[in-house]
């Protein structure tokens, strides 16, 4: 192949040499990128270990309160024990919250007739709480008592980590625009093992929130890393593969959460076997990555970026020889990428008209999505199967989910894919709102059919937004997009603290999320089959913004 001269007009952007046809030249989609794709598994297999480890290290175990020793006669069952010391609740289960002032021993006498209970003989629990060990051995709920009055600085453990992704994806976004992705990928999994480290070793409720918090902050590096990369190696035709085999490691690792979560049953060893052997392997994995030519470019890192080229045009077995006859072309190439490109910031995504509209509707879709799918992701009680088995079968939905998308991705292309599975989530979310609990079978049945749209969302969403945003500010693209998608993520788990008022309030605020921001997905650009943006003239003239698609 030979690539067309390069116009000597610097303003007519059709004739100019493009980064695809470099890619094309050393081979689009050969065993360079899949190898590229499959080390980029391993920091995305991490990604769903962390970001929903709240579920098992967190978990509220059945409690009740201490009963001190005086109320033991010694010769009571435990559950006369019980019987007499702790309110029932109607289904007949025991108070967790609730204690008797004194001993009710007459509640021997009519067990089977039932007593009504008078409130003046209940107090709080003033000696702690006795908690099933059963399932877990530990949790962060029982080492601290987070229960009860307590139970909304549980739920806050969540926020606290996604307030950290939420800092760490805009400061990751712009590092790794400056410095370039690889070196942030490393960064981020370096300082995610030190950090994971920590809270693992936590010894109070403050010290585990903040190092909670470092910890968001270093694995945010992970996410928008690997899906530029991804997406920068690869051609036009196969961005969509790209996406979705990146997508489906995410469910490898939340159905891997779920094994481990199985087997390791306290929360300590829970966090340092989710850190210390993925976080290595990962960090050695980088040895044979590649730093993207697409960045190297806008740098001025010309040879840089020759050499990466060349590499994976020998694996690919190509040869570059138009690489070695038009370095003049390639130069020129550099300069146009590189123009003004060190003055980037996340300013320049809402200068321009287009990419102003871009921004403000993406940012909002992301926020849906994300808030809609952990809205889903730490809701996985109360459908009549264990913990374990519910997370793993929300992780095994994801595949055939993904799967799907990706012939639907090409058939309706991105704008209508973002638009449906946002909706549908939001409709399954809302069927699951008027049908009883007792219908358990039917409510897990919608709420894992539910799970398979949200993850087919976040699919299209994470492609989407690299291909909406131009190189020379994909990541800070990337940051800002993630930045409202972790508010989202960390007001999800808040929103279970409005139940109190309204059991159902939690579910119907996500629903109508989800439906809002899956409507305003059909405000954006079509981006299916159209060449990556490298600077924001495409943007605004052509590419990516072509509206009449």
């Amino acid at each position: 192949m030979d690539f067309l001269p390069m116009s000597p007009s610097p303003l007519s952007p059709p004739a100019k040499l493009t980064f695809d046809d470099l890619l094309h030249e050393a081979g689009g989609f050969g065993k360079f990128q899949v190898l590229t794709l499959l080390i980029l598994c391993i920091p995305r297999i991490i990604l769903p270990l962390h970001f929903l480890q709240h579920i098992f290290i967190s978990a509220v175990p059945p409690h009740h309160c201490t009963i001190p020793d005086h109320r033991n006669p010694g010769n009571l069952s435990q559950e006369d024990l019980l019987l007499i010391n702790i309110p029932q609740e109607p289904d007949g289960s025991f108070s967790s919250c609730k204690m008797f002032s004194e001993p009710q021993p007459q509640l021997l006498l009519n067990r089977s007739q039932g007593v009504m209970v008078n409130r003046s003989w209940l107090q709080s629990c003033d000696q702690g709480w006795d908690y099933d060990h059963t399932t877990f051995s530990s949790t962060t709920v029982t080492q601290w008592d987070l229960v009860c009055e307590r139970k909304g600085l549980s739920q806050i453990l969540a926020t606290f980590f996604f307030i950290g992704v939420m800092l760490g994806t805009v400061m990751f976004g712009y590092l790794s625009d400056r410095f370039g992705r690889r070196a942030m990928l490393l960064l981020a999994l370096v300082v995610s093992l030190v950090f994971g480290a920590l809270t693992a070793g936590s010894v109070s409720y403050p010290m585990f929130a903040v190092s909670l918090a470092l910890s968001g902050l270093s694995i945010s590096g992970l996410t928008i890393t690997v899906v530029a990369l991804s997406l920068e190696w690869v051609d036009r035709q196969h961005r969509t593969v790209a996406g979705v085999i990146t997508s489906i490691c995410w469910s490898i690792g939340s159905a891997l959460l779920a094994l481990i979560a199985y087997l390791v049953r306290d929360w300590h060893w829970l966090v340092v076997s989710i850190t210390a052997a993925p976080c290595i392997l990962g960090i050695v994995s980088i040895w044979w990555l590649s730093e993207s030519p697409r960045w190297l470019l806008t740098k001025g890192l010309i040879e840089r970026a020759e050499k990466e080229l060349v590499r994976c045009a020998a694996m690919n077995g190509r040869k570059l020889d138009s690489c070695n006859k038009n370095k003049e072309n390639i130069q020129k190439l550099a300069e146009s990428l590189r123009t003004s490109s060190t003055n980037y910031s996340y300013i320049h995504l809402f200068r321009t008209p287009r990419l102003r509209r871009i921004s403000l509707c993406v940012g909002l879709v992301w926020f849906g999505v994300a808030f809609s799918y952990y809205g889903i992701s730490l809701n996985i009680s109360g459908f009549g199967l264990n913990l374990f088995l519910t997370h793993f079968l929300y992780a095994l939905v994801e595949v055939p989910a993904k799967f799907g998308i990706y012939f639907v991705l090409n058939y309706l292309g991105r704008r209508r894919s973002q638009a449906l599975t946002l909706l549908m989530t939001g409709v399954c979310i809302g069927v699951n709102v008027v049908i009883p609990t007792a219908l358990w079978p039917l409510r897990t049945s919608i709420a894992i059919i539910g799970k398979g749209f949200s993850e087919a969302a976040f699919t299209v969403i994470i492609l989407y937004t690299a291909e909406l945003y131009p190189t020379v500010i994909r990541q800070n693209g990337n940051g800002y997009t993630s930045f409202l998608g972790r508010l989202g993520v960390a007001l999800a788990p808040l929103m279970k603290l409005l139940d109190d008022f309204w059991p159902p309030l939690s579910q119907v605020i996500f629903c109508g999320t989800s439906v809002i921001c899956g409507l305003t997905a059909m405000f954006l650009p079509e981006t299916l089959n159209v060449p990556l943006p490298e600077i924001i003239s495409d943007v605004e003239q052509n590419g990516t913004t072509d509206d009449a698609k």
